[in-house]
């Protein structure tokens, strides 16, 4: 039996139940279930606001979208980012007419302060920092870094729902911490994500822009008593990528669990650990002291992971790689040699598989073969 990288666990019959009562109530756009899940997201993390969204992605551009015209930043300011991360982290930079600076990643491949801080300009607005793989890497540094030059902290953290830093959940000292729920994510729904500012003025706006700058939305009008539910009014030129009540309705399901399932990721972790520590020609991407890591990857770094990649396939075992260097991309080529331990990581890391349905069996196998092909 093949051993996928991913594979989303789904309580299908609780599931199912979600979605028969927004069915039968006639309900599956943004309301009852979109409600109660930003109430219960901000009751498992703490975060003060939080607007569930279609996804991620659109998280990060309305951020963007939201502190550009907010602060008044212009077309070619500056964004730092890493080139280590999925592209829709660095598209969402560009599709507000803003750069992003690529600053090299640690050990943790996460972003080095020492080289966001070299990158700083007069034009440098915010820093986008990723929580690769659930871990927080130097989070806390690049932190105080932005604190110290006034500019904002935006949190992708995509990988990091359940991730815990000092015993905090992620993101309650970022500017805006954005989420995703996509399907092979830890809180798998088929596709949306959680914004969570800090301030509650830009929670605020972001419910309306979400829906297309209206300052009404269509469960507050369905149950707002009078005849007048019609005259809403349209205050900004706004996005529709508000979240709907069938991934809602997943989300909350999802969320029962995710502390379980995010342990036996842990779990998995120290069993690839125990078998991989000290092996020669493999080299444990570190997490950092004091997180609790949602455990989203779990990540080796070989010199001929593409022939290791290729035998493992042979076996019926499908790892992933996370991620290309983007300045690898056309449209980012400007960035090429800017980053070299970046550079350096992307031709040799390694995803094992890490999903609910991966065995201490399975690790063993999976590692034992990982032991055989390494050069």
């Amino acid at each position: 039996m093949a051993i996928q990288l991913f594979v989303p666990n789904f309580r299908v019959e609780e599931c199912l139940e979600q979605v028969r009562e927004c069915l039968e109530k006639g309900w599956t756009g943004l309301g009852f279930k979109t409600q109660q899940i930003e109430e219960e997201w901000k009751v498992y993390t703490g975060l003060p606001y939080a607007h569930f969204l279609a996804s991620n992605t659109v998280g990060l551009h309305l951020a963007f979208h939201m502190f550009k015209t907010k602060y008044g930043w212009n077309d070619g300011d500056e964004v730092i980012t890493t080139p280590l991360t999925f592209v829709s982290t660095n598209h969402a930079i560009m599709y507000e007419g803003l750069t992003p600076v690529f600053a090299d990643v640690d050990e943790s491949l996460c972003l080095d302060p020492a080289d966001v801080e070299r990158k700083i300009t007069a034009k440098t607005r915010a820093v986008i920092f990723v929580g690769l793989g659930g871990n927080v890497g130097q989070y806390d540094k690049i932190r105080e870094l932005c604190e110290r030059h006034g500019i904002k902290l935006i949190l992708d953290a995509a990988h990091m729902a359940g991730s815990r830093n000092h015993g905090k959940h992620v993101g309650h000292d970022a500017d805006v911490a954005i989420f995703s729920f996509q399907a092979v994510k830890n809180m798998p729904t088929a596709d949306s994500g959680m914004i969570c500012f800090r301030e509650e003025e830009d929670d605020a706006r972001a419910r309306k822009l979400c829906w297309l700058g209206i300052n009404k939305d269509t469960f507050a009008r369905t149950t707002t008593q009078g005849a007048y539910k019609w005259m809403y009014d349209v205050e900004e030129v706004g996005f529709k990528y508000h979240g709907n009540s069938i991934m809602a309705g997943l989300a909350l399901v999802s969320l029962k669990y995710l502390d379980r399932d995010n342990a036996y990721r842990r779990q998995l972790a120290s069993w690839y650990e125990e078998r991989l520590e000290g092996v020669d020609q493999i080299k444990l991407v570190p997490m950092t002291k004091g997180c609790e890591s949602s455990r989203h990857l779990f990540q080796v770094r070989i010199k001929n992971r593409d022939q290791v990649m290729m035998a493992l396939h042979e076996h019926g075992i499908f790892p992933g790689v996370h991620y290309r260097d983007n300045t690898e991309y056309r449209m980012y080529e400007y960035g090429k040699g800017t980053c070299p331990r970046s550079a350096a990581a992307s031709s040799e890391i390694l995803s094992m598989p890490m999903h609910m349905g991966v065995t201490r069996a399975d690790v063993d196998t999976i590692c034992d073969l990982l032991i055989r092909y390494i050069a």
